[in-house]
């Protein structure tokens, strides 16, 4: 335990949820569309849209992750 009181766990746990289910959210929706062979961003190409997405979803699930981590 890292010595973190009661008041700065609140946050942890909600900032931590909240990048979770964005996340996960994130890369279950860019996978749906690449299977689905349909656009990731309008305007974009297929392939760095979906490759950015993916990267930016990851990243959000282990923010997330990180802030369990911290509790």
């Amino acid at each position: 335990m890292n010595g973190m009181g009661g008041a700065e766990a609140g946050p942890a746990v909600f900032a931590g949820t909240v990048f979770v289910l964005f996340g996960g959210a994130l890369l279950l929706w860019t996978g749906v569309r690449v299977r689905h062979r349909a656009p990731v961003a309008d305007g974009a190409g297929p392939v760095a849209s979906a490759a950015l997405a993916a990267f930016f979803g990851a990243v959000f699930l282990l923010a997330g992750v990180w802030c369990f981590t911290r509790l």
